[in-house]
């Protein structure tokens, strides 16, 4: 077991802003996830009609003018909603904070479909007449344009950084804040992940190409994972942002510490662009583990990626089983279940609503298992109902996506 790092180098999570599906805020979106609240609704997209997804009613205009809406990207009024409630619940005092040694680090699963689906559509109405195309275009749809509309509404003057790391990306701008943190590059950090999928039509013309399109005749129960009878992949938009700090800067100012980051890792598959590799998944969660200094016994709460897909479901509980063998701990949930794939930002919504799990000891369900299918046998899955665990000291957070990129993050319960 490694030794635990100098304090200086030890991170912990001080503030929470989200918007998701089924809540806007920490407190609400775990409530929904108590009481088995689905946020998956229908959705009319081009071309296709209506569809279902999982759709945030969140007020972009809390933080941000209406100008700057219409000239932004929604991807962008996201992470500015999500970045303003973070540094607000952090209690940090932000007229005196050093802006220029704050960094924003927001996973995306991609960025720019959106507007140019809507330009190309736009002068399609004009017999294809480029001078009608936005002169907005490009600051919208450069990869940066999440974090850099942060740093813009919010003057911050530090580093800023969108990491595409397909459905892996929200573990991997906490991963990037935490390492920038002990590198001393910056003192606070903004990360986490966002996505703005449902607004471009290719994502779901797409699935449903691939035959993982989720369909059913009740909104709510069509995220299924490990079920049975699951049909595929329900499209959501939402936003999980952290502010992270070291432990000694968030002791000095007395603040909320959610968790302490103690663990992470990324590995690649190499084998696939779409279908998972269990192995390199279990290699993962285990570098994640060694790198925390925890035994697989050590987790209480598995936070599991699963997307509802026929081979990606059955993958990872092989990688679970690979990874922590017949233990009668961890238990597994899966958060998807409620609001469908936020995409970018599923790993750090996921994440996000398990943190209360150290207060209150309950791990909340996955709904809509009702018949778990026999090749995604895993005895601990906490199954339609909350189960009280009476004590969590460490939850591990599982994010995988396209391309074979895989993340793990473990926060443990800060005393």
């Amino acid at each position: 077991m490694p030794d635990r790092p100098p304090d200086r180098e030890r991170i912990v999570i001080t503030g929470i802003g989200l918007t998701s599906p089924n809540g806007n805020c920490l407190q609400d979106f775990r409530a929904s996830l108590l009481a088995g609240q689905s946020g998956v609704v229908p959705f009319n997209t081009r071309y296709m009609g209506e569809v279902l997804a999982g759709v945030c009613n969140f007020d972009e205009l809390k933080y941000q003018k209406r100008k700057e809406v219409r000239r932004g990207t929604r991807a962008g009024s996201i992470s500015v909603y999500c970045a303003n409630e973070a540094v607000a619940d952090s209690g940090i005092d932000w007229e005196q904070t050093d802006r220029s040694r704050v960094g924003v680090y927001i996973g995306t699963t991609e960025h720019g479909n959106v507007e140019t689906e809507n330009e190309i559509y736009e002068i399609s109405q004009f017999d294809y007449d480029t001078s009608v195309w936005s002169h907005h275009h490009n600051p919208r749809t450069v990869a940066n344009n999440p974090p850099g509309e942060v740093t813009l509404n919010m003057g911050i003057t530090g580093p800023h950084l969108a990491l595409g790391a397909a459905c892996a990306a929200g573990n991997a701008g906490l991963i990037q804040a935490v390492q920038m943190l002990r590198l001393n590059e910056v003192d606070l950090a903004i990360a986490g992940g966002v996505s703005e999928s449902i607004h471009t039509f290719g994502i779901f013309a797409s699935f449903q190409s691939q035959g993982a399109l989720a369909r059913h005749e009740d909104p709510t129960k069509a995220c299924r994972p490990f079920d049975l009878d699951r049909s595929g992949i329900v499209v959501a938009e939402g936003g999980g942002l952290c502010t992270l700090e070291r432990l000694p800067d968030a002791i000095a100012r007395n603040a909320t510490i959610y968790g302490e980051i103690v663990g992470y890792a990324m590995n690649s598959d190499a084998s696939d662009f779409v279908l998972p590799n269990s192995n390199r998944q279990a290699e993962c969660v285990g570098l994640a583990l060694k790198r925390a200094g925890l035994a697989p016994s050590d987790i209480d709460i598995v936070s599991s990626h699963a997307t509802a897909t026929g081979q990606g479901d059955i993958e990872e509980a092989a990688a679970l089983r690979k990874a922590f063998g017949d233990e009668s701990r961890p238990v597994i949930n899966n958060t998807k279940s409620f609001i469908g794939h936020a995409m970018g930002a599923a790993g750090a919504l996921e994440l996000l609503g398990n943190l209360p799990a150290f207060d209150d000891g309950i791990a909340h369900a996955t709904i809509n298992l009702d018949r778990p299918d026999p090749e995604c046998a895993l005895s601990q899955v906490v199954a339609n109902e909350p189960r009280d665990l009476g004590n969590v000291n460490c939850i591990l957070n599982n994010s995988f996506g396209m391309l074979g990129i895989n993340s793990v993050v473990i926060v443990k319960k800060y005393v």
